[in-house]
């Protein structure tokens, strides 16, 4: 079985006053996340929403501008995605969707072996999402046109990584 994992579409991702935002490259890909999802909907497969969730003193703001802190609006997922009842929420504290919660548990009992993975950012949390669901033996495919980050480089840095050395496929 299939599964969407939408990555970190969240406010201070994606809104232009974001306390990290990826700018029009985020906001250019909300589109194509809304399309996919209603087809993985129609198919039954299921949708996982992957929020990024910290506390205040998240030693990660040490690298990074403080963001997406639990239960601000930066922290909630953009309104352009309508997220429903059937759909799952992942709260994670790390670039990996799986480091620390219950997401392989969660795929496992619903009888998923192959992940689809869309969002922000390229080089960072979705890449890292990717090298954990490969080492867990995951069937991983990333959508070219359904990711993003603020480095373009990184970004296709990352799309390069995860086909050449993860073994993901990466769908135009």
């Amino acid at each position: 079985m299939k599964a969407l994992l939408i990555i970190d579409m969240l406010k201070d991702f994606i809104d232009e006053d974001g306390a990290l935002t990826t700018g029009t490259s985020g906001k250019g890909i909300i589109e194509f996340i809304k399309t996919k999802t209603d087809e993985f909907r129609k198919n039954g497969y299921p949708i996982v929403y992957i929020c990024d969730n910290h506390e205040k003193d998240d030693k990660e703001f040490e690298m990074f501008l403080p963001h997406c802190i639990a239960n601000t609006e930066g922290s909630q997922i953009i309104e352009d995605l309508t997220v429903k009842d059937e759909d799952k929420i992942i709260r994670k504290r790390r670039y990996s969707s799986f480091f620390g919660t219950d997401l392989d548990l969660y795929l496992r009992e619903k009888g998923v072996d192959e992940i689809y993975l869309v969002g922000v950012c390229t080089n960072i949390c979705v890449l890292y999402t990717a090298a954990d669901a490969r080492n867990l033996e995951y069937k991983v495919n990333i959508y070219k046109e359904g990711v993003a980050s603020f480095d373009e480089e990184a970004h296709n840095f990352a799309l390069k990584e995860m086909k050449d050395t993860l073994g993901c496929k990466v769908i135009k």
